[in-house]
């Protein structure tokens, strides 16, 4: 079995492809939008096909072998090199862990509430707290090649964020180091101070712009249009190529057995969604995988132009953007996702290959995203407002009858909770806002109590103290006395 751990032999040719007008360009280059007709690109290995000269019993072996690899380059989303990113050498690959997030069963109370079995893939669990270090991993890596290819002194990376990108493009050019120098954009008050603390500790430069994210974004394009710099979005399609590694490892963890999955993924900015459908469609090409999950992606009310496009009949749909409001799911407060093309690209391969039903967007309201994130890790969970999003997406799946009897889910819990805990003071403080529109379950409710007055000490030793406290504890808690 050595050969497994070593690294993979294939190469193939990658090419930035454009979804306006499907013009091709080489993949050695920074290129973000399509010089002809300014579309974006999804990036394609022209030599894709050969991998089919291996059957998918071949892959499905290949890929759970490496899982026992002790090789850094191997460990995480690229495992899956051959599907990924294969133009990489070893030394370009970038590890700080990412990847192989836990697949949680939902706690059995929970699963008995909603009334489904289902599971959280908690990519909270990834080094900067969030999914985006899937697609970090990726792109600093395809740096970190490119740079040594062209010999490049310095490299200015740049994103727009609502907090998670930031954090995640932040760490990974921290650890690479020079050339790669990063500077971050952020809408002014919209980022949750453990998001913002994120970027600062890694040292980038973090610039605060009066507005949304929205505002932020068409900013970073400008940039990347007319100065040499590397754009850290999702609209960079080595970003969509790390974060098709969630679809992969969720293929793995159910032994590549998709029948009967439904798959519920927030949209933002649209990355992570085209991401997943894309990696489940080469699994799918390739013979790994036999059938493909359903995906279903959630949206606020607040900021919601991907479902209102879906939500009426093919004929009649047209793409608009949206005036975001305020959202708890921030992660998610974009009107005019860069991905959307993507989106819509992919949606109409997905349901051409595993059915109308293969492909939806449900809506959801920010009192529900609240009750939702409460509930989940009131029994056991780590989930963000984002994974509370998902939660209550599949509770009106449920309820439409989109989602049932035999078939089981898969809820994507995209960041930590630690990233949201001001949120849930907010909660428990009934302390949101009008523009939310959230008024809070006071059952849900947990605040800290006091358990003796301030004053409790004085004049009593310490062992009096400690007897008194006990005291007060038991009498709180109806201990009975042995």
């Amino acid at each position: 079995m050595h050969h497994h751990s070593e690294f993979p032999a294939y190469r193939g040719r990658m090419e930035y492809v454009c979804l306006g007008c499907d013009a091709r360009y080489p993949h050695d280059s920074l290129l973000y939008a399509c010089p002809e007709c300014g579309g974006v690109f999804l990036l394609e290995d022209p030599d894709f096909p050969h991998l089919k000269e291996h059957d998918g019993a071949y892959w499905r072996d290949l890929f759970d072998a490496r899982a026992t690899s002790r090789n850094p380059a191997l460990r995480g989303i690229f495992r899956y090199y051959e599907l990924l990113a294969p133009t990489l050498d070893e030394e370009d690959i970038v590890y700080l862990g990412e990847g192989g997030t836990p697949v949680v069963e939902a706690a059995p109370a929970l699963k008995e509430a909603v009334g489904l079995s289902f599971a959280y893939k908690n990519d909270g669990q990834n080094p900067s707290a969030s999914f985006k270090d899937r697609g970090m991993a990726c792109a600093f890596s395809y740096l970190k090649w490119l740079c040594r290819r062209r010999e490049w002194e310095e490299v200015l990376t740049i994103c727009a964020s609502t907090g998670d990108t930031s954090a995640a493009a932040a760490l990974y050019a921290a650890y690479v180091g020079p050339p790669v120098k990063s500077v971050v954009l952020l809408p002014k008050g919209k980022v949750t101070p453990q998001q913002l603390s994120q970027p600062l500790g890694s040292g980038a430069t973090v610039l605060e712009l009066p507005g949304v994210f929205d505002d932020c974004m068409k900013v970073v394009e400008h940039l990347a249009e007319r100065y040499n710099v590397a754009l850290l979005n999702s609209k960079n399609g080595w970003r969509i190529l790390g974060q098709e590694s969630w679809a992969y490892e969720t293929a793995q963890w159910y032994g590549w057995d998709m029948a009967g999955l439904c798959v519920f993924v927030p949209i933002g900015n649209a990355g992570n969604i085209t991401a997943i459908m894309s990696g489940f469609l080469k699994l799918k090409e390739l013979d790994i995988i036999a059938a493909l999950p359903r995906i279903f992606g959630v949206q606020s009310e607040h900021a919601d132009p991907v479902y209102r496009y879906y939500a009426v009949p093919p004929q009649q749909r047209r793409w608009q953007p949206v005036s975001v409001q305020a959202s708890v799911a921030q992660a998610a407060m974009i009107g005019n996702p860069v991905s959307f093309p993507r989106v819509r690209a992919l949606a109409e391969r997905f349901v051409s290959q595993g059915g109308e039903n293969a492909f939806q967007v449900m809506q959801v309201s920010e009192q529900q995203i609240m009750d939702a994130m409460i509930a989940a890790n009131r029994h056991g969970h780590i989930a963000c407002t984002q994974g509370g999003a998902c939660l209550a997406g599949l509770v009106n799946a449920l309820a439409h009858g989109l989602v049932g009897g035999r078939e089981r889910a898969l809820l994507d819990a995209t960041a930590h909770s630690l990233k949201f805990s001001g949120f849930q003071e907010m909660y428990f403080a009934d302390a949101f806002p009008p523009e939310y529109g959230i008024t809070p379950d006071k059952s849900l409710a947990n605040t800290p109590q006091d358990l003796l007055p301030e004053n409790a000490r004085a004049g009593r030793s310490d062992a009096e103290y400690a007897k008194a406290a006990a005291l007060a504890l038991a009498e709180r808690l109806q201990l009975r006395p042995r």
